[in-house]
Order: C-alpha cells, then structure tokens, then sequence
C-alpha cells in the first residue's frame, strides 16, 4: 500500500490524496488549487502524478471547492468511477460544481474582452457547466457511520466532521497481506459550538491519519464574541452610512453570518440594516441547508421552533440577477453586502470591493481562511494598494478581521482531537491542508504530548504503509 500526496500539501488548496491499494488506484478528495492565476490552472489542467483513467473510485470529504472543485477536470480526463460522499455533500456538489463552471465561463469572458482590446490570444476556462454535469451521475450517497465497501478488503465509513454541512471524516479499513490497517482523513476538522452544526465526532484508534493542519500553530477567538464584534461593525456602518462588504464562502460561512445577523435582529442588539446576499450559489447552497436539518446542532433546532426559518427574515434580500447585483453600486449605507467567494478571488464580490475599496465610509468584513497570495489574504495582511481585475485600487475602506467564525479548528481544537488516538497504535501522522509554518508548530506539539512520527509531505511524496 502507499500514498502519494498530489495537492494541499504545505499549502491550504488543492485537495487530494492517492491511495494505492492492492494495485488499485483511489483519491481522496480532487479539489481545486487556487492562488496565483496562471499557475493555478496549469496545476489544476494537468494530472502529472496519475493516469485519472486508472483511478477506481473517489472519496470525497465535503463540498468546499478546494476539495471537490477540479472533478469536473478530472472526468474530462478520463475517470468514471463512483464518487461517494454524504446526502448533503452531494446535495451541495450539485450547486458548487455548476457554480464554479459558470464562474470561470464568466471570468474568463470578463478577461477576455480586455485580452482582445490588447490584441491578445482569448483564454479558455479549465472547464465549463456542461464538464460539471458529467459529475453528477458518478455521486454515491452515503449516510454516517454506514459502512460501505469500495472495493474487496476495503470498508469505508464517513463520520462527522462538524465543519460544514454533511463535511466527513473518513475511517478506511483495509486489509492487505494478511493484516488490517485503519487509515484516518481528517477532511477539514470542524470546530466545537460552532453555530449551525454539530460537533466533529470522535473516530475509533487509526493506524495511519491524513490530517489537516490549517491553524495548526494559531489560536482562533472566542465563538461567543462573533455576535459583540457584528454589533460593532454594524453600529460603526450605521454611524458614517458605509457599506459593509463581506467575501463570504457560498457554503456555510455565508449561512453562518446570516443566522448570526438573524439573531442579533431579533434580540435588538443592533438596529436593522438591510443586508443583501449577492451570489446565485449562496442562495442555491441556503436551500439545502433548509433540507438537511438532520445535520443542525440542538440550539438551531430550537431557534427554527421559534423562528421557523433561520435563514430569512425581514430585511433580508437573497439575489440572483446580475441587473440587481449592479443597483447596489447606487445603494445608499447602511447595508451589508455579502458575496462569494470568500478569498475575494472570483465571483461578483470581486465587482463589489472594485466600487467600494477607496471610499473610506466602508467597511470590508474578513471573515474566512484565504490562502496566500489572493486577493482576501492581501486585504487581511492591509496591503494599501490591490488589484483587482488588473486595476490597482487603494484600500482606503477599514479592514476587519473576524476570525472567531473559523469552520477550521485551530492549534488547541486540532491537538484535543487527536489527543484522543491511542499513541502506541499510531505509526504516522501526516500533516496536510496547512501552510509549511502552521505544519512545523502544529508538528511540535504532537510531539508534546507523546505522538513519535510526524510527516510534512511535499506535493508528489510517495509513502509505503
């Protein structure tokens, strides 16, 4: 058996792992690498580390782009095996690989009428909405804790990862050469009382675990003082009339703050200001949240036996269309516009910061991880000058990091989760998912507390189990 690590590895992007068992051929998770423009579709067009013709079947961990975003790519190329995933992870397949197809079609028009202006060749999106549906006939749903084999002597069994809707931990059991070996992925970990969701479960004692390692050396504030610093933000935005711009994952992030603003409303904490969530996806993605209650933690049940829909209220605005995205731009604040994506790279939030970035009255809210070099990681870091769409505009709107919103658990919550494996059974554990700095720390203090082998693989490491 061995592993070889194809994408995330010392970076946060790029998800996928392949597995080769028995002299078969198996990934986990096929995610889209995003950074640097060029160099990210010359990483997600090419499968130089694999033949995806040969690849048996694909687990996938959950519905974040970054996970399952290049499977579109990787049919086109040639596999056609089954995909199995959660009820709820397929649900939300359905909805970002489209998204994510029309976005780059549009990106791309976008871009190519400055190309052609220039007199330069047109580009081509990596792939387009007809590529997305070719996925959705190869999704296998599979609920939590069933135990599903994936080929003879290998039993897989997800379990929840408490980090977005139907996201999963995947226990693989495996049987080769007369002995049986648990392999542990961690997908990305949730936190402990997040909103929304429910805890990330304990999985039984692994041999080997795959784990992600995003906050691995940093510390995340407080849940509970999301809601004080949104009452900040919004009186501050009432006060000078600005707008609040929020690049905002589509999935859960999005879902996270409007339950948030719901029942900040409610308790009177902050007086109402409309609040606009422009992004087709976001309100493709909140129509599944309200299917799959089963994934809810006791508080949002209780609050929807109250409320009915955590998801809507007065002065909420869902839009779709184009033409009502731009009748923002003549939308006097107070107002909160959210929009994806939620590292500021594509989508109609790239439109939004444009028109607002250099009006000091605005707010832009940072809410989500953004990994290095994109536009979201260049706003955290108050770099006062950005582009955007090859434009440079300066930052004159305040910039607010919010982090206590993290769906990714940080150094303490990722070091009690694997404090619960048993260190004499563990024989590696590999840290992905994570930038080189956050890894080495996270590394460290497994070792504190009695964990021997730790590996930080770099993209194309080959590992014999």
């Amino acid at each position: 058996m061995q592993i070889q690590f194809v994408g995330a590895d010392r970076t946060v992007t790029g998800s996928m792992h392949h597995l080769i068992i028995n002299g078969k051929s198996f990934l986990l998770d096929c995610g889209l690498y995003q950074g640097k423009r060029k160099e990210a579709f010359d990483i997600n067009r090419n499968f130089d580390l694999f033949n995806p013709k040969e690849i048996n079947s694909l687990i996938l961990s959950h519905a974040h782009i970054d996970h399952l975003g290049n499977i579109p790519t990787l049919v086109k190329k040639g596999f056609e095996g089954p995909i199995y995933c959660t009820s709820a992870t397929k649900d939300l397949a359905l909805v970002m690989l489209k998204d994510s197809a029309h976005i780059q079609e549009k990106d791309v028009e976008f871009v190519n009428k400055k190309r052609k202006k220039q007199g330069k060749n047109p580009f081509e999106p990596l792939y387009t909405t007809a590529d997305a549906d070719n996925v959705f006939p190869l999704l296998n749903e599979k609920n939590y804790h069933e135990e599903f084999e994936i080929d003879n002597n290998i039993t897989v069994r997800f379990f929840d990862a408490g980090h977005i809707l139907g996201s999963a931990i995947t226990l693989l059991t495996i049987k080769e050469n007369g002995r049986t070996i648990n392999l542990g992925f961690s997908g990305d970990l949730g936190r402990p009382n997040l909103p929304i969701l429910k805890d990330p479960e304990i999985i039984p004692d692994v041999d080997y675990l795959i784990c992600e390692s995003t906050y691995g050396g940093r510390f995340h504030d407080n849940i509970e003082s999301t809601n004080a610093k949104l009452i900040e933000v919004i009186n501050r935005a009432i006060s000078q009339k600005g707008k609040i711009i929020i690049p905002a994952f589509s999935l859960e992030r999005t879902q996270e703050l409007v339950y948030a603003f719901h029942k900040i409303f409610e308790t009177s904490k902050a007086q109402r200001i409309p609040i606009y969530v422009d992004s087709p996806l976001s309100t493709n993605a909140t129509k599944v949240f309200r299917e799959h209650p089963e994934c809810f933690d006791q508080d949002t049940i209780q609050f929807m036996k109250k409320y009915e829909d955590p998801f809507g209220f007065n002065k909420l605005t869902y839009i779709t269309d184009v033409e009502d995205s731009k009748k923002l731009n003549d939308v006097e604040g107070p107002m909160v516009i959210m929009s994806a994506s939620g590292m500021a790279e594509t989508g109609r939030i790239l439109h939004h910061l444009a028109n607002n970035i250099e009006n000091e009255n605005n707010i832009i809210l940072m809410a989500g991880y953004c990994a290095e070099n994109t536009l979201g990681r260049k706003l955290i870091e108050k770099e006062p000058v950005v582009k955007i769409f090859g434009d440079e505009y300066k930052v004159r709107a305040e910039v607010v990091v919010m982090n206590s919103l993290s769906a990714h658990a940080d150094s303490n919550e990722l070091t009690s989760y694997c404090n619960n494996f048993d260190r004499k059974r563990m024989k590696n554990i590999f840290l992905v998912h994570g930038d080189f700095d956050q890894q080495q720390k996270f590394s460290d203090r497994l070792k504190s507390i009695g964990f021997e082998k730790i590996s930080i693989p770099v993209r194309g490491d080959v590992f014999e189990i």
